[in-house]
């Protein structure tokens, strides 16, 4: 189903193609449906619908002077484009665009590793470089520093950072783009600007203080569409000398509330990485009985909870906590952590898990053979990027939903129950019912999950996904918890629930976006901001 870049017609958009090969050769730029095929997100619930978005062409450009004449090409058509990195964003549209016939911008071929320097702790990076590449770089040269990857790990530092996604490891790394340093961008005018000391021409610092001098524009590069990121440095975490794993449990429903006062504090302190929270109650939501409570509108009582949880032997909330440093220092904080909690929370338990010399072996990044399974993605927490992640997808992918909450047990109950009812006229209520834990991935907010499988050849079940995605996005910001992260279909829905006054943000990056980008040639659309040429 070919599609056309808005208000051009066949023979324009021949000699727009005809242009790109021109600047990037014929074999880089592609139009047909059969190779346009993996730029469509893939894990869509408008799949085959006229709401899924659809690129025209794709080119993949070389260098950065092959990007910015794509670039310049595009601005003289008024073409959209599209920039991706490695186009593995599943779950938020993976490489599709906002505007259906926009042309992806593919910066595959940008697979370049300028620097890594394991003595400042830091990386610079092109957006074709993936997690698994930065990796080998630094194993293969016997680096001393640690990656913090998401998973899967075919993703791009950039493109992950751009995206504000999160890892596993200390509270600065995890945020991947709040550990970044640096950018190169290409303007929507094919004009290149480097922020930060990069503005400092032979400056030695550029990956290691990222404001310069004056206003800092980086942030409008991360969810936005005011250009295309071609370089980005990166802070690394040195290697550790250890890593130890700990699990405390806690037998009542409230004492979830001082568990968490007592984790932030560690995780505040940067004694512990990244805490991740769970219910042992949850290995009952198959018993219809206690799933009834569980999912009861309006949310079970403590009591109620309580009584289920000493009924069946089992504490009703745990927290696995992990631990970088000497083999000392690790230690010395787990026994901080027991002394905390368990000397301030009646009958909270504490067992120690692994401990071990980094880096680790395949034995220990495997997590076998373990007494209980753990809840952290082993490989991710050392720095090590894989494809676990895949394991759990279901049917033909998922969309994400990821409200952010306050770090407080309250907040955690609260959202059970709001999100809960919302979800009651949809079969997703098991979602966000009483067991349901929180994230930690975001080192000073939680984090719940709504993500709802895809069924590529069932539109009945992905209409009411759609629909359960629309009203939870909505419900959710009543309460005050916004979405931090959308696919393009969800975008707008989301960028409208930030509304202070009036929309004051979104109108101010709009006259941003009109001031450099007018025609849209950047990603229109991308984080709900509009050009004029699109707005209406």
């Amino acid at each position: 189903m070919a599609v056309l870049p808005p208000d051009l017609d066949q023979a324009t958009f021949a000699r727009v193609l005809d242009e790109f090969r021109g600047a990037v050769g014929a074999d880089w730029v592609w139009s047909s449906d059969e190779d346009l095929g993996p730029y469509r997100d893939s894990f869509s619930p408008v799949w085959n619908t006229d709401e899924e978005r659809r690129a025209s062409a794709a080119v993949a450009p070389a260098d950065v002077g092959q990007v910015q004449a794509i670039v310049r090409i595009a601005a003289r058509y008024k073409v959209p484009l599209y920039p991706i990195s490695t186009g593995k964003n599943f779950g938020y549209g993976g490489p599709s665009p906002n505007v259906t016939g926009s042309v992806v911008l593919d910066l595959k071929r940008l697979n370049r590793i300028l620097e890594v320097d394991d003595k400042r702790n830091f990386a610079l990076v092109e957006p074709g470089v993936s997690y698994f590449d930065l990796y080998r770089y630094i194993q293969e040269r016997g680096l001393k520093v640690m990656i913090d990857c998401p998973d899967p790990g075919w993703g791009s530092p950039i493109g992950n950072s751009l995206e504000r996604g999160v890892g596993y490891t200390m509270p600065f790394f995890r945020d991947h783009y709040g550990a970044s340093c640096g950018v190169e961008v290409v303007l929507p005018n094919g004009e290149l600007m480097r922020t930060g000391m990069g503005a400092l021409p032979g400056a030695k610092t550029w990956q290691e203080y990222r404001y310069g001098f004056g206003p800092d524009p980086a942030g409008l590069f991360a969810q936005g569409n005011f250009g295309v990121v071609t370089k980005m440095g990166f802070r690394l975490m040195p290697l550790p000398k250890h890593y130890r794993t700990g699990l405390i449990t806690v037998p009542k429903r409230r004492d979830l509330v001082r568990l968490v006062e007592h984790v932030n504090f560690l995780s505040d302190s940067s004694m512990c990485g990244e805490p991740v929270y769970g219910s042992p109650l949850q290995a009952l939501l198959g018993n219809p009985d206690f799933y009834a409570l569980a999912t009861k509108p309006g949310g079970p009582s403590d009591a109620e909870m309580d009584a289920a949880a000493s009924a069946a032997g089992l504490p009703s909330w745990q927290v696995e906590l992990q631990f970088y440093g000497s083999e000392e220092t690790t230690k010395a904080n787990w026994e901080l952590a027991k002394e905390l909690i368990l000397s301030d929370i009646p009958g909270a338990q504490a067992f120690d898990g692994e401990h071990f010399p980094l880096p680790a072996t395949e034995e220990q990044l495997d997590n076998t053979g373990q007494p209980y399974r753990t809840a952290i993605k082993r490989r991710a927490a050392l720095g090590v990027p894989s494809l676990g992640m895949w394991r759990i997808v279901r049917d033909d992918g998922h969309v994400g939903f990821f409200p952010v909450i306050p770090r407080s047990g309250e907040a955690v109950f609260e959202a059970q129950r709001v999100l809960g009812d919302a979800l009651r006229e949809f079969p997703f209520r098991s979602y966000f019912n009483a067991t349901t834990a929180p994230l930690n991935w975001h080192p000073f907010t939680f984090q719940m999950v709504f993500a709802p499988s895809v069924k590529k050849n069932d539109p009945a079940h992905n209409e009411t996904v759609n629909r359960a995605m629309r009203k939870i996005v909505a419900v959710a910001a009543e309460h005050g918890w916004g979405d931090y992260r959308a696919a393009p279909i969800y975008q707008d829905d989301v960028a409208a629930t930030y509304s202070f006054n009036n929309h004051a943000l979104r109108r101010f990056l709009e006259q941003l976006k009109d001031a450099i980008d007018p025609d849209g040639i950047i990603a229109p659309g991308r984080g709900g901001i509009w050009p004029k040429r699109f707005r209406k």
